[in-house]
């Protein structure tokens, strides 16, 4: 995902690690301490940041609890879960190989591993197909309608970090991506996918064009002036008000999937929390202050669990 580090250095400042690896290591400037690699490689593949995990487990946890009617097979449960950080470890890496020759101008992104060349270029790809591989492999245990769709999502998460010079809303493909989860996990438990598992999808399309435009009001100044496309610069002033719009829209598909699933009080509850939830990232972001905006992006992880727990409570006070 573009979901990027949030440790902001002055330009041209080196990472604490590296700046500590050239004083201390004993080995050639080229060859850092092993450990410093390590912490690129870490860093590269967000380990330390993990709200992208969170907000691609949320949708698939959604999907699995309702395909199992509130008792999803633990080992199909165990799978998403683990393939959930294997694509989302993928995808940062490949994320910084399209974004190497970018990251280095912008405030927020420039100690990078790939930015500072503590990571080749083709150790980032390297490392996208071999965590790719891995997550493929995991599929093999589910049927083969669900093994057919997983390259769909590696297709996604391939695509998507190009995207943003074709296009100012790359979110729609993060989207897909990270909601791709949702028709898998109907796959893998019903082996169909009814229509209201596929309106779930479109929410989550929804909701990543929410937090990633708000995740791109932090650097939209960056942006411009390296000519990077977003929906924050597309939708420019008007930008509070259609994430406002986006964040009904989502909240009135979830509560058309949870009355065509037969959901009870218990799930509109957890809606209703999120509905305040997202009153509140509207609060954070009036003035479009960039740490504000990014305290919004991070609150959608509230958002998830919030629709999550409305949805495990209903199950177990309302079984199917």
């Amino acid at each position: 995902m573009s979901v990027r580090e949030t440790k902001i250095s002055k330009p041209g400042e080196l990472p604490v690690a590296v700046a500590a690896a050239s004083t201390s290591s004993p080995g050639p400037a080229s060859s850092p301490d092993w450990r410093v690699r390590l912490d690129a490689y870490v860093r590269l593949i967000r380990l330390n940041k993990p709200i992208g995990i969170f907000l691609l487990m949320w949708p698939a946890l959604w999907a699995l609890w309702l395909a199992g009617e509130g008792h999803p097979p633990w080992q199909v449960a165990i799978i998403f879960v683990l393939g959930v950080v294997l694509m989302r470890s993928a995808g940062c890496a490949i994320n910084d190989f399209a974004d190497r020759h970018l990251d280095g101008h912008v405030a927020r992104t420039n100690a990078r591993p790939l930015a500072q060349g503590l990571i080749s270029p083709a150790e980032a790809v390297a490392l996208f197909l071999l965590l790719s591989l891995a997550s493929f492999g995991l599929v093999l245990f589910l049927n083969w309608q669900t093994i057919a769709m997983s390259v769909v999502a590696v297709t996604l998460a391939m695509i998507y970090p190009f995207m943003k010079r074709f296009t100012h809303v790359p979110q729609l493909f993060l989207g897909a991506a990270f909601g791709w989860a949702v028709p898998m996990a109907f796959t893998a438990i019903q082996e169909t996918i009814p229509l209201y598992a596929w309106v779930l999808f479109v929410a989550t399309v929804i909701w990543a064009l929410i937090y990633d435009t708000e995740y791109a009001m932090v650097d939209r100044e960056d942006d411009l002036k390296i000519g990077i496309k977003s929906s924050a610069i597309l939708f420019g002033r008007w930008d509070r008000l259609i994430v406002g719009l986006l964040q009904l829209l989502m909240l009135l598909i979830l509560v058309w999937v949870g009355l065509q699933a037969g959901r009870g009080m218990a799930f509109f509850i957890g809606l209703a929390v999120a509905a305040s939830l997202s009153i509140y990232q509207q609060w954070l972001i009036r003035a479009r202050v960039p740490k504000r905006c990014f305290e919004a992006f991070l609150n959608n992880n509230y958002f998830g669990m919030a629709v999550f727990i409305g949805l495990v409570i209903d199950y177990l006070l309302n079984p199917a």
